[in-house]
């Protein structure tokens, strides 16, 4: 193979420089981040992101990074977990899917944590949030089938990205970068379970635990430890142990697998890793989310919100609602957990307690998933009307289109029907300006002031030329 690949990818992470970036690819890193931070501030009052905070504390520690809106300073190996779970806490943040799904956005942390330790300019934590999109969407792309129809979970993926993250703040050398990607990419394999079945804090929580790992794993290089070099293509490693490549010889080796839907032939598709790198930017390709639900739930939300609006349908008329979807929308959401979620984080992967939510109240939001309306009755009156189709047809257009089939029919006879095959916030039909403000005020309004809310934004958008401290400073909430 020549340079491993994990020595490639060092290449261009050490070499890329903030004058190599477009306009619009600086423009994309503000949106993204302006996104996540409000993500963040909805975070703010969550259970699992509470309890963390409390234990990190009582460690104690060097004061080097900030957590986003408390304010408290930790070491940034802790304070890396805790903002990428706020981040992570309500499922809200960002979504790339391609063979496999990730949220690139929970690696932001990786960036501002590594960049407050050395107090660097904000324009050095723009490029290296450009690399976290482009290494965790290649890597999406890496597997064939995905590793999630291998039954592994994407925060497998964000172990090898987190630590070219930190490592390009920490100013390190091609040599550590592969070392620090080595060390990281040896022992955080995720297995699916998480998101399997009845959810739990975990679901939000392991890619945190990734991007903590790669930025421990930076640190670790910059002193001098060293990591497996051929970590991806070597004897066990992640292309061997993930099946379809032959490691002694370094060339595929196509194996006929059952995965979790069907019988593949599971590949590497190196191309997509290492090919082309600087001709074009992923973070470009990347989308966001419309509603605070697992990403296969978005076209299906809206095409329900489209029919029960414009026709006026109120839930207490429906009969029935057939939805037709991919088949692994039906293996993830419509298992039997999902028809009595007892948490957030199980309601939130649900497809029919997402749609009876959309029939009730005629829209989907954060306070959908609290205990409150998780006691409605009005949900669980409808929600055993609502059953899920998989479609043969529309699992081959996917992942380049999220086909979406809703039909309603109601107690009169009447049927409604709609179709979609992309959510709002897929790069063809991208979040506006006044969406992402009408999101980001949303989510910080009980912890904002309209004015605190504009400041920031304004902030945010105009950071380049800030240090990384007076960044995260100025996100802090002043009770």
């Amino acid at each position: 193979m020549g340079k491993s690949l994990s020595r490639q990818i060092s290449e261009y992470a050490v070499k890329l420089k903030y004058e190599d970036l477009p306009k619009e690819v600086i423009q994309a890193v503000k949106r993204f981040l302006y996104d996540s931070i409000g993500c963040a501030y909805g975070g703010y009052r969550t259970k699992d992101v509470n309890i963390l905070r409390d234990l990190y504390k009582n460690m104690g520690g060097a004061a080097e990074s900030t957590l986003i809106g408390f304010g408290d300073k930790l070491p940034a190996v802790n304070s890396s977990l805790i903002n990428s779970l706020m981040i992570r806490a309500l499922d809200f943040n960002d979504i790339y899917w391609k063979e496999d799904p990730s949220h690139p956005s929970d690696l932001i942390p990786a960036a501002l944590a590594a960049g407050e330790m050395l107090n660097t300019s904000m324009e050095e934590v723009i490029t290296a949030i450009v690399l976290a999109y482009e290494f965790e969407e290649r890597l999406c792309e890496f597997a064939v089938p995905g590793i999630r129809e291998r039954k592994w979970h994407h925060a497998t993926l964000t172990q090898f990205v987190s630590p070219i993250v930190a490592g390009k703040l920490l100013g390190l050398d091609v040599d550590q970068m592969v070392n620090a990607i080595g060390i990281s990419g040896s022992h955080n394999y995720t297995i699916g379970c998480p998101t399997a079945g009845k959810l739990t804090m975990m679901k939000n929580t392991v890619d945190p635990f990734a991007v903590q790992s790669g930025v421990l794993a930076a640190i670790m290089a910059k002193n001098g430890y060293t990591g497996t070099e051929a970590v991806f293509e070597g004897k066990e490693g992640f292309m061997d142990c993930f099946f379809g490549w032959d490691a002694k010889d370094q060339k595929l080796n196509l194996v006929k697998m059952k995965g979790r839907e069907s019988l593949d032939e599971w590949k590497w598709d190196i191309e997509k890793l290492t090919g082309n790198l600087g001709n074009g930017f992923k973070i470009l390709e990347c989308g966001m989310k419309a509603f605070p639900t697992e990403a296969l739930t978005h076209s299906h939300i809206t095409a329900t919100l489209n029919a029960v609006v414009r026709n006026k349908i109120t839930y207490d008329k429906i009969e029935s609602v057939t939805v037709t979807t991919i088949a692994r929308a039906c293996d993830i959401l419509f298992d039997s957990h999902k028809y009595h979620p007892e948490s957030r984080e199980t309601a939130d992967h649900s497809l029919p307690y997402c749609i009876a939510a959309a029939l009730v109240d005629h829209k989907v939001t954060t306070q959908s998933f609290s205990e409150e309306k998780m006691k409605d009755p009005r949900i669980w009156e409808v929600i055993t009307k609502i059953k899920g189709e998989a479609s043969s047809e529309f699992e081959k257009m996917f992942p380049e289109k999220q086909p979406s089939k809703i039909v309603i029919k109601t107690i009169d006879g009447k049927e409604f029907s709609e179709y979609l095959e992309y959510p709002k916030g897929d790069p063809r039909e991208p979040m506006t300006s006044e969406d992402l403000e009408n999101k980001f005020n949303a989510l910080s309004s009980e912890l904002l002031s309209s004015k605190q809310q504009n400041e920031i934004k304004k902030m945010i958008f105009s950071c380049e030329k800030m240090f990384v401290r007076d960044f995260m400073n100025r996100l802090i909430i002043k009770e």
